[in-house]
């Protein structure tokens, strides 16, 4: 896939899928920083991978106008984006807070909302670039005990679209990835059972790695994909929540 020397930013970049998503787009020679709000995981992901981390609050429109700031200095330009970054803070509606509510929308719509923005100015003055946002399985179907989550994800969804409509004139594609369920540090809380029940209703019986998804931005961030717009790419094994 064709993204060498492409200028790539990956929010929740420290870890998970973040983290191979780094390896993956430096290994098919794109010049990659990663953003995360874990300050240590970041560093010792930059080092192993000698790239570069810049630590961020994708929630806090001023960190990430930092963020922005600091890239037009060194790099004079941003490529890709991927919106990767996430959180989930489960529970039954009524038995959410708002603390729930807010921290989930606050990181996984609204950090979406601040990255995207500052990265379609700079796209959209170049004439070209590519925003791949983050949305779920969970986004497409809903999910119980992740009201939160399923709203953030869904809302996603519609940026996509509807930002896939907006900026492609100015030579900016738009699409989103819907993970299933990855073998990530986020499902260490989940138990074996429903792990096992998730496996049985995927339709490939397993969960996904880390390399499915980073594979499909690979893809959605490449030359070959460049007639792809708007488009929501289920990487679930087929998998159907209900």
């Amino acid at each position: 896939m064709n993204v060498k020397d492409k200028i790539v930013v990956i929010t929740g970049g420290a870890k998970g899928i973040g983290k191979k998503t780094a390896e993956i787009f430096k290994d098919n020679g794109a010049e990659v920083i990663i953003v995360d709000y874990d300050k240590d995981a970041g560093l010792e992901t930059a080092s192993e991978l000698n790239i570069e981390f810049i630590e961020v609050d994708v929630s806090d429109q001023n960190s990430v106008n930092n963020l922005f700031s600091e890239i037009d200095d060194k790099y004079k330009s941003v490529d890709v984006l991927i919106n990767n970054a996430g959180t989930t803070a489960d529970g039954f509606l009524v038995k959410m807070d708002e603390n729930a509510w807010d921290k989930v929308i606050d990181v996984n719509l609204k950090g979406v909302f601040n990255c995207g923005k500052e990265a379609a100015k700079r796209m959209m003055d170049k004439g070209e670039g590519v925003i791949i946002n983050t949305a779920s399985v969970v986004g497409l179907y809903g999910n119980v005990g992740q009201t939160n989550y399923a709203a953030s994800k869904f809302g996603v969804i519609g940026l996509t679209k509807t930002w896939s409509k907006e900026l492609a004139p100015k030579g900016v594609r738009v699409n989103a990835v819907a993970p299933g369920f990855v073998e990530t540090d986020m499902l260490d809380s989940v138990p074996d059972k429903i792990l096992d029940n998730i496996r049985a209703k995927t339709p490939l019986k397993r969960l996904g790695k880390t390399e499915d998804i980073a594979n499909a931005y690979l893809y959605l961030a490449s030359e070959e994909a460049s007639f792809v717009n708007g488009n929501i790419l289920s990487v679930d094994g087929g998998l159907v929540l209900g």
